[in-house]
């Protein structure tokens, strides 16, 4: 069996640690890999998720890059867990003047829709509702934007599923996907950026300050987890969709009480718990 190195998690590697040139490598490495085409990144535009925020909320981070034919292109990675789709949280970044393309990726950790891939790749087209004829770019504008189909000048899409994974390792993609799940690479991966990665990112050459980021880090990701398990099955008992706060399930009660004690927001509370504003209120901490 290849021996394995704990690292840190990428969402929180590339928010933190990767954003001095000479670590973009990796970065570049998981785009390269991803794209299938060279990626070097130009620059990682300075925004929230350059902070290093207490509460650990921005999970959104730019970049802009250039592709090996020469078009910049201006890609947004988002690392969604279950409590930002629930809250609708993750924020829009706009296509740069001068950005030739948007590529948006979505890394997500938990099993969002079904489907058997655990990697999806999407484009937006237009399809007419009378003669579901496809829309097409005219000739001057094939030439204006450089571009020969209607989806090009579009974001593309990509949807990578973690959670559905199964560290079976058939290609260097795999070879991503196995280190998103699991935070650790094996000895025999030659993926573009991992070599890096395995040195850079191993979470016993940290500094004791971003261990404790680190840490705290993890923490909150496994409280989000628990307290959306937690509802879950609270939320099968009867009563849970009642309006009256005497009709609604203890157990409801009981998480939506904890939740409002450790000061997750009201939005997230109502959303989880489905109870109302005045029901939260008036719940005791």
């Amino acid at each position: 069996m290849p021996q394995e190195r704990t690292l840190v998690s990428f969402d929180w590697a590339i928010k933190y640690l990767l954003r001095n040139k000479a670590d973009y490598v990796i970065l570049e490495g998981f785009l390269t890999t991803l794209l299938g085409k060279e990626i070097k990144i130009k620059s990682l535009p300075d925004s929230e998720s350059g902070k290093r925020l207490a509460n650990d909320k921005v999970n959104r981070v730019d970049v802009l890059a250039e592709e090996s034919d020469g078009f910049l292109v201006v890609i947004e990675i988002q690392f969604i867990t279950e409590m930002d789709y629930l809250t609708n949280s993750t924020p829009y970044s706009p296509l740069p003047p001068k950005a030739d393309k948007s590529i948006k990726i979505n890394i997500v950790y938990f099993d969002l829709g079904i489907g058997k891939d655990y990697i999806y790749h999407g484009t937006t087209t237009f399809k007419g509702l009378h003669y579901n004829d496809e829309l097409e770019l005219s000739p001057a504008q094939r030439t204006e934007f450089a571009r020969l189909e209607v989806k090009d000048i579009y974001p593309e899409y990509y949807l990578l599923k973690v959670d559905r994974f199964r560290d079976i390792v058939k290609s260097k993609l795999d070879e991503w996907m196995y280190y998103l799940k699991n935070s650790s690479i094996k000895s025999d991966f030659a993926a573009p950026g991992l070599l890096e990665a395995d040195s850079r990112l191993e979470y016993s050459r940290l500094s004791p300050e971003d261990r404790r980021s680190y840490d705290k880090h993890v923490d909150n990701r496994r409280s989000e987890k628990s307290t959306i398990y937690t509802a879950k099955l609270e939320g099968k008992a009867e009563g849970h969709a009642e309006g009256k706060l005497e009709g609604k399930a203890e157990g409801i009660l009981q998480v939506a009480k904890k939740m409002k004690a450790e000061g997750v927001d009201i939005g997230i509370i109502l959303k989880v718990t489905g109870l109302s504003d005045e029901d939260v209120a008036k719940l005791a901490v």
